[in-house]
């Protein structure tokens, strides 16, 4: 049966290069390149990165669904369900270009990021950098340094060690300088409610403290009520058993924000994430994400890289 699994995912080097991990992992499989409205440059929510696999899954064309989870809105299609979420790969944000910690990027330094929450915390911690949006895949984001068009680019650390690439990193941001968007770094997996055998072979795959971690961001998204538009960091860190969850909410500019970090039970991760999100709202959170919501573009940049 694991053979004959159809995985569905975006078409991507990354995307088709962590489908192959999963593949491999269960034992072979098909992989389903599936182009979703993201990739066409749509607009809309964090769910147009994945409603189209998703559809494919529910339509029976394939029998899993991978994603990077920080693609994965916080809720599901309805019929589908999260039955796996692979070890997590370094979710740290990381540097490319000419320096060794943030404050060696020369000044006024040009650097290239489509995320809101990056440009947030860079804008937090460098307020001479001009940030500026860059389009494309991995490569491609990395060709147009080399041209000279940026001094640096920020990138998810996982995608660049997942495509080979980790020369490329000069420095890895540490937590408090800037804090990675939830599920960064994890590949998370869906099937239809119901199909067990789908389910039983994504579940052993599934690595416990990653689950555990995710759970906790997911869950302080949605009590946070972030959506693309607004720059909001989690990350939470199981460590001798204890559960760390680290968050971050400010405007694009970087003139306001909101940090807080918390301990908890791992095994209650759901609650944490309430938790922490209900401190950062009574801390003025919700103001700050509403104004960004307000001075959100039209068009929502791409989650890639």
């Amino acid at each position: 049966m694991k053979g004959a699994l159809k995985l569905g995912t975006r078409g991507s080097a990354l995307a088709l290069a962590q489908a192959e991990a999963v593949a491999a992992a269960i034992g072979g499989a098909e992989i389903v390149p599936i182009t979703t409205s993201g990739d066409r440059g749509e607009g809309g929510d964090k769910a147009r990165f994945v409603k189209e696999i998703e559809q494919a899954l529910i339509d029976d064309e394939v029998d899993l669904a991978v994603h990077s989870a920080k693609d994965l809105p916080g809720e599901l299609a309805g019929g589908l369900a999260l039955v796996g979420v692979t070890a997590r790969e370094d979710p740290a944000d990381a540097f490319i270009g000419s320096a060794g910690s943030p404050e060696e990027i020369a000044e006024g330094a040009r650097i290239g990021t489509s995320s809101l929450r990056r440009r947030a915390q860079l804008a937090a911690l460098r307020d001479d950098l001009e940030l500026a949006p860059v389009r494309g895949n991995v490569d491609t984001r990395l060709a147009k340094l080399e041209a000279g068009e940026f001094d640096g680019l920020v990138l998810a650390a996982a995608g660049l060690r997942r495509l080979d690439r980790a020369d490329a990193i000069a420095f890895r941001f540490d937590g408090g300088q800037m804090t990675p968007a939830a599920g960064q770094g994890t590949i998370a997996i869906e099937a239809r409610e119901g199909d067990a055998a789908a389910a039983e072979a994504a579940a052993e795959l599934t690595d416990r403290a990653a689950l555990i971690e995710l759970t906790a961001e997911r869950a302080a998204v949605a009590a946070l009520d972030a959506s693309c538009n607004t720059p909001v960091g989690l990350h939470a860190r199981l460590d001798d058993e204890r559960l760390e969850l680290d968050g971050f909410a400010g405007l694009p500019d970087g003139s306001r924000w909101v940090r807080d970090s918390l301990w908890g039970d791992p095994e209650q991760p759901a609650t944490l994430g309430a938790e922490l999100a209900e401190r950062m709202l009574a801390a003025g959170a919700r103001e700050v994400l509403d104004l960004a919501e307000d001075e959100a573009p039209a068009s929502p940049p791409s989650a890639a890289g």
